[in-house]
């Protein structure tokens, strides 16, 4: 869209992050809030309770529908099997979109929301809000420095557990009042409520509405590695874990990828994630000087002359040689910024950024056309999920797989509701 004085946003899923989300939006000073979406009216009326002025709705379609004219800018932050179809209505009917992580919930979505959005023209961004972070940017121009030489392996992990190794949830349970079951639901395939599962916190864990730890943490930090590298869509995926049940996502996993090389990257560039409770197993690569304990999270990057670790997160980058820290000559780097010790002002500069390419000023740093690519990568490794310790070979022009039963998780048919 062109430069006007305001944009009027419309928010779908304000509850959890999607209230951080509204917040961080709305803290921009050219945003007007005109519309909000939950299935939960408990969400909704707190959301309603900052926002007095904007209409309030349970169902997006009706929202998008009824104030098509009356909005500018969409921001949705629900489950992530409904990222693609309330984005896709939306970019549909020319709105830029801001989109939570990952981008979608299959692999045919993240295409063709980058294939949309291309095709219209429009402003997009992608909430990985670590990607406006100024360590994060800091590790970047390090990488492209030469610091480190040519990468050879990306080691990065994540303790946290969005997995369920336990049964399917027998019967159900009264719905509350609160929720519209049905519209939680949305495109996926029915199934009775059951409380303590699904709404409000467990659903990552499940495959039919989130991606596992993979794809929640998996996107914030390969994020840095994956831009850093000018890395594009992997050859192959490989995932230790256990086998599927076809309900939750494994607890432990250790996925590996292999990437064509970069300008930044060995000719053979490997990656590994590592997830779960005691992750990362233990590895020459990830070892500190002092015997000093990894982070809790990071990622490490290895390369022909050293090591760059990057904790996740707001920490500064370690640079590591022959077994030892190196200082970082910051002065270098001026042009990346200051560091920013403040995570409320740190975090809103992703969504201010989105604010002002909506409003002429300047370029997201996160669009679908990123987003999209590195979306697909973290899916993919959630797919060789289903087939553990076979290593799959992925044909990026065709977008299929070599192994034919894996074709059969890169989308899921949408129920009518």
């Amino acid at each position: 869209m062109g430069q006007t004085d305001k944009l009027r946003t419309a928010h779908i899923g304000v509850g959890g992050m999607g209230m951080e989300d509204l917040k961080a939006v709305s803290s921009h000073s050219s945003v007007e809030v005109v519309a909000l979406c939950d299935v939960d009216a408990n969400n909704l009326a707190a959301a309603k309770a900052l926002h007095p002025n904007a209409r309030t709705f349970s169902d997006y379609r009706t929202m998008l529908n009824e104030m098509s004219s009356g909005i500018d800018a969409v921001v949705v932050s629900t489950p992530d099997h409904t990222h693609a179809p309330a984005s896709m209505m939306a970019m549909n009917m020319n709105k830029p979109v801001y989109c939570q992580k990952p981008l979608t919930h299959h692999v045919t979505e993240a295409r063709a929301m980058n294939k949309l959005a291309a095709e219209k023209g429009l402003v997009t961004q992608m909430g990985i809000q670590v990607h406006s972070f100024y360590d994060y940017k800091l590790a970047t121009e390090l990488i492209r420095s030469g610091i480190i030489g040519k990468v050879k392996t990306v080691r990065a992990w994540s303790p946290k557990n969005w997995g369920y190794d336990g049964p399917v949830p027998e019967g159900s349970d009264p719905v509350p009042s609160t929720l519209d079951w049905n519209l939680w639901l949305g495109t996926s395939a029915e199934r009775p409520y059951k409380e303590g599962f699904y709404h409000p916190g467990n659903w990552r864990k499940l495959v039919d509405y989130g991606c596992g730890t993979l794809g929640d943490m998996g996107v914030h930090i390969f994020d840095t590695p994956y831009n850093a590298l000018a890395l594009d869509i992997p050859k192959t995926i490989k995932t230790k874990c256990r086998k599927p049940n076809g309900f939750g996502f494994p607890e432990h996993n250790t996925v590996t990828y292999e990437f064509p090389g970069t300008a930044y990257t060995t000719k053979k560039f490997k990656w590994v994630w590592y997830d779960g409770e005691g992750a990362p197993k233990a590895h020459k690569d990830l070892r500190l000087p002092n015997n000093d304990q990894l982070p809790d999270q990071g990622a490490m990057f290895v390369g022909e002359k050293g090591k760059l670790l990057l904790p996740h997160f707001m920490q500064l980058p370690r640079h590591i040689v022959d077994g030892q820290y190196v200082d970082l000559d910051l002065e270098k780097f001026k042009y990346v910024g200051e560091p920013v010790r403040n995570y409320e002002q740190e975090g809103k500069k992703h969504y201010h950024q989105f604010v002002d390419a909506c409003l002429g000023k300047g370029q997201t740093t996160a669009p679908f056309s990123y987003a999209a690519r590195l979306t697909e990568t973290i899916l993919l490794g959630v797919i060789a999920g289903r087939f553990p310790n076979k290593k799959l070979h992925w044909d990026s022009k065709k977008a299929r797989f070599r192994e034919t039963a894996a074709n059969a998780f890169l989308d899921s048919p949408y129920r009518n509701f």
